[in-house]
Protein backbone atom coordinates (compact mmCIF):
# COMPACT_ATOMS: atom_id res chain seq x y z
CA UNK A 1 0.00 0.00 0.00
CA UNK A 2 1.45 3.58 -1.21
CA UNK A 3 0.77 6.51 0.63
CA UNK A 4 -2.18 8.09 -1.41
CA UNK A 5 -3.60 4.03 -1.26
CA UNK A 6 -3.55 4.67 2.44
CA UNK A 7 -4.98 7.91 2.69
CA UNK A 8 -7.75 7.14 0.43
CA UNK A 9 -8.53 4.00 2.80
CA UNK A 10 -8.49 6.77 6.10
CA UNK A 11 -10.85 9.74 5.08
CA UNK A 12 -14.38 10.04 3.98
CA UNK A 13 -15.44 7.90 1.29
CA UNK A 14 -17.29 9.66 -1.98
CA UNK A 15 -20.36 8.87 -2.69
CA UNK A 16 -22.30 6.25 -4.68
CA UNK A 17 -23.15 9.30 -7.63
CA UNK A 18 -19.31 10.48 -7.27
CA UNK A 19 -17.91 6.67 -8.18
CA UNK A 20 -20.34 6.16 -10.43
CA UNK A 21 -19.27 9.71 -12.48
CA UNK A 22 -15.81 8.82 -12.19
CA UNK A 23 -16.39 5.41 -13.64
CA UNK A 24 -18.60 6.80 -16.65
CA UNK A 25 -15.41 9.28 -17.47
CA UNK A 26 -13.17 6.93 -17.41
CA UNK A 27 -15.82 4.70 -20.05
CA UNK A 28 -16.82 7.75 -22.00
CA UNK A 29 -14.34 10.72 -22.22
CA UNK A 30 -11.18 11.49 -23.93
CA UNK A 31 -9.18 12.68 -20.77
CA UNK A 32 -10.95 11.19 -17.71
CA UNK A 33 -7.10 12.39 -15.70
CA UNK A 34 -8.68 15.74 -15.77
CA UNK A 35 -11.73 14.63 -12.98
CA UNK A 36 -10.82 16.08 -9.56
CA UNK A 37 -11.21 12.26 -8.28
CA UNK A 38 -11.93 10.68 -4.53
CA UNK A 39 -8.63 12.75 -2.56
CA UNK A 40 -8.95 15.92 -4.21
CA UNK A 41 -13.00 15.76 -4.05
CA UNK A 42 -13.00 15.71 -0.57
CA UNK A 43 -10.72 18.50 -0.40
CA UNK A 44 -12.77 20.84 -1.82
CA UNK A 45 -15.31 19.73 -0.10
CA UNK A 46 -13.36 20.23 3.41
CA UNK A 47 -12.59 23.69 2.13
CA UNK A 48 -15.52 24.81 1.16
CA UNK A 49 -17.30 23.46 4.59
CA UNK A 50 -14.73 25.41 6.48
CA UNK A 51 -15.09 28.55 4.56
CA UNK A 52 -18.85 28.30 4.15
CA UNK A 53 -19.32 30.64 1.36
CA UNK A 54 -22.82 31.55 0.10
CA UNK A 55 -21.70 32.10 -3.24
CA UNK A 56 -19.31 30.22 -5.16
CA UNK A 57 -17.52 30.46 -8.63
CA UNK A 58 -16.09 27.51 -10.49
CA UNK A 59 -14.43 28.03 -13.62
CA UNK A 60 -13.95 24.92 -15.91
CA UNK A 61 -16.73 22.36 -14.72
CA UNK A 62 -15.92 19.54 -17.33
CA UNK A 63 -17.63 16.79 -15.77
CA UNK A 64 -19.25 18.36 -12.41
CA UNK A 65 -17.30 16.39 -10.15
CA UNK A 66 -15.53 18.87 -8.49
CA UNK A 67 -18.75 20.92 -8.95
CA UNK A 68 -20.42 18.42 -6.65
CA UNK A 69 -17.61 17.83 -3.96
CA UNK A 70 -17.76 22.06 -3.48
CA UNK A 71 -21.60 21.46 -3.45
CA UNK A 72 -21.71 18.95 -1.09
CA UNK A 73 -19.90 21.55 1.88
CA UNK A 74 -22.20 24.60 1.16
CA UNK A 75 -24.27 25.66 4.01
CA UNK A 76 -28.07 26.22 3.83
CA UNK A 77 -28.87 28.43 1.14
CA UNK A 78 -25.70 28.32 -1.04
CA UNK A 79 -25.10 28.16 -4.21
CA UNK A 80 -22.40 27.47 -6.84
CA UNK A 81 -22.03 28.72 -10.42
CA UNK A 82 -19.85 26.96 -12.41
CA UNK A 83 -19.18 27.81 -16.29
CA UNK A 84 -17.96 25.60 -18.84
CA UNK A 85 -16.99 26.30 -22.31
CA UNK A 86 -17.49 23.35 -24.23
CA UNK A 87 -20.98 22.91 -25.53
CA UNK A 88 -20.37 19.14 -26.15
CA UNK A 89 -19.73 18.26 -22.14
CA UNK A 90 -23.29 19.98 -21.68
CA UNK A 91 -25.61 17.26 -21.79
CA UNK A 92 -23.07 14.84 -19.54
CA UNK A 93 -23.03 17.46 -17.09
CA UNK A 94 -26.48 18.18 -16.55
CA UNK A 95 -27.88 14.55 -16.43
CA UNK A 96 -24.95 14.56 -13.90
CA UNK A 97 -26.39 17.55 -11.79
CA UNK A 98 -30.11 16.28 -12.38
CA UNK A 99 -29.56 12.90 -10.93
CA UNK A 100 -28.13 14.82 -7.76
CA UNK A 101 -29.93 15.86 -4.56
CA UNK A 102 -27.63 19.10 -4.41
CA UNK A 103 -29.08 20.40 -8.13
CA UNK A 104 -30.54 23.32 -6.46
CA UNK A 105 -27.47 24.57 -5.21
CA UNK A 106 -25.88 24.55 -9.05
CA UNK A 107 -25.58 26.95 -11.94
CA UNK A 108 -24.36 25.52 -14.85
CA UNK A 109 -23.51 28.09 -17.15
CA UNK A 110 -22.63 27.23 -21.19
CA UNK A 111 -19.95 29.86 -22.69
CA UNK A 112 -16.53 31.46 -22.17
CA UNK A 113 -15.99 32.83 -19.02
CA UNK A 114 -14.89 36.25 -20.58
CA UNK A 115 -18.40 36.55 -21.69
CA UNK A 116 -20.43 34.73 -18.91
CA UNK A 117 -19.02 35.85 -15.64
CA UNK A 118 -20.00 39.57 -16.48
CA UNK A 119 -23.72 38.31 -16.69
CA UNK A 120 -23.94 36.71 -13.48
CA UNK A 121 -24.84 39.35 -11.44
CA UNK A 122 -23.08 39.62 -7.51
CA UNK A 123 -20.32 38.90 -5.33
CA UNK A 124 -18.70 35.55 -4.50
CA UNK A 125 -17.00 34.09 -1.47
CA UNK A 126 -14.68 31.03 -3.03
CA UNK A 127 -13.81 30.54 -6.96
CA UNK A 128 -12.45 27.72 -7.64
CA UNK A 129 -10.36 28.19 -11.12
CA UNK A 130 -9.91 24.69 -13.38
CA UNK A 131 -10.36 25.87 -16.81
CA UNK A 132 -8.24 26.38 -19.99
CA UNK A 133 -4.69 26.84 -18.40
CA UNK A 134 -3.05 29.61 -21.02
CA UNK A 135 -6.58 31.45 -19.54
CA UNK A 136 -5.35 31.52 -16.24
CA UNK A 137 -4.36 34.94 -15.49
CA UNK A 138 -7.86 36.31 -17.60
CA UNK A 139 -10.15 34.00 -15.64
CA UNK A 140 -8.54 35.74 -12.24
CA UNK A 141 -8.05 38.95 -13.25
CA UNK A 142 -12.11 38.75 -14.32
CA UNK A 143 -13.26 37.00 -11.19
CA UNK A 144 -11.05 38.95 -8.52
CA UNK A 145 -12.73 41.87 -8.24
CA UNK A 146 -16.39 39.89 -8.05
CA UNK A 147 -14.34 38.44 -5.30
CA UNK A 148 -15.42 39.56 -1.12
CA UNK A 149 -12.25 40.68 1.18
CA UNK A 150 -11.76 37.30 3.07
CA UNK A 151 -12.90 35.46 0.53
CA UNK A 152 -11.09 32.99 -1.14
CA UNK A 153 -9.87 31.85 -4.73
CA UNK A 154 -8.24 28.41 -5.61
CA UNK A 155 -6.83 27.61 -8.51
CA UNK A 156 -5.62 24.16 -9.97
CA UNK A 157 -2.99 22.30 -11.67
CA UNK A 158 0.04 25.47 -10.46
CA UNK A 159 2.38 22.53 -10.48
CA UNK A 160 1.43 21.49 -13.70
CA UNK A 161 3.34 18.09 -13.54
CA UNK A 162 6.49 19.46 -12.64
CA UNK A 163 6.41 20.86 -15.98
CA UNK A 164 6.79 24.64 -14.14
CA UNK A 165 10.15 24.07 -13.15
CA UNK A 166 11.81 23.91 -16.03
CA UNK A 167 9.61 26.82 -18.79
CA UNK A 168 12.69 27.84 -20.38
CA UNK A 169 13.08 24.49 -21.90
CA UNK A 170 8.76 24.71 -22.97
CA UNK A 171 6.79 25.77 -26.28
CA UNK A 172 3.68 23.86 -24.10
CA UNK A 173 1.39 27.45 -24.20
CA UNK A 174 -0.59 25.83 -20.92
CA UNK A 175 2.95 24.99 -19.30
CA UNK A 176 3.54 28.55 -20.35
CA UNK A 177 0.03 29.93 -18.85
CA UNK A 178 0.22 28.57 -15.60
CA UNK A 179 4.19 29.55 -15.09
CA UNK A 180 2.49 33.31 -16.20
CA UNK A 181 -0.22 32.70 -13.50
CA UNK A 182 2.18 31.68 -10.75
CA UNK A 183 4.55 34.75 -11.20
CA UNK A 184 1.40 36.71 -11.02
CA UNK A 185 0.23 35.39 -8.28
CA UNK A 186 3.77 35.85 -6.18
CA UNK A 187 3.63 39.44 -6.92
CA UNK A 188 -0.02 40.07 -5.58
CA UNK A 189 0.03 42.33 -2.56
CA UNK A 190 -3.89 42.08 -2.34
CA UNK A 191 -3.51 38.52 -1.29
CA UNK A 192 -2.37 35.58 1.01
CA UNK A 193 -1.48 32.37 -1.22
CA UNK A 194 0.07 29.32 -0.52
CA UNK A 195 0.84 25.88 -2.94
CA UNK A 196 -0.38 22.45 -1.46
CA UNK A 197 1.69 19.15 -3.39
CA UNK A 198 -1.96 18.02 -4.41
CA UNK A 199 -1.64 16.12 -7.27
CA UNK A 200 -0.60 18.99 -9.89
CA UNK A 201 -0.59 21.95 -7.15
CA UNK A 202 -3.43 23.70 -5.41
CA UNK A 203 -3.03 26.95 -4.78
CA UNK A 204 -4.70 28.69 -2.05
CA UNK A 205 -5.03 32.06 -1.96
CA UNK A 206 -6.84 34.46 0.44
CA UNK A 207 -8.06 37.92 -0.63
CA UNK A 208 -7.17 40.39 1.72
Amino acid sequence: MNEESYILNHIDEENEQLTELYRLANIRLLRPRMLAGHLQGRILKMLARIHRPQRMLEIGTYTGYATLCLAEGLPEGGEIHTIEIDDEMEDFIREQFDRSPLKDKIRLHIGDVLDVLPRIDGWFDMVYIDGDKRDYCDYYNCAFDRVRSGGVILADNTLWNGKVLEPLHSNDKQTLGIVRFNEMIKQDRRIEKIILPLRDGLTVIYKL
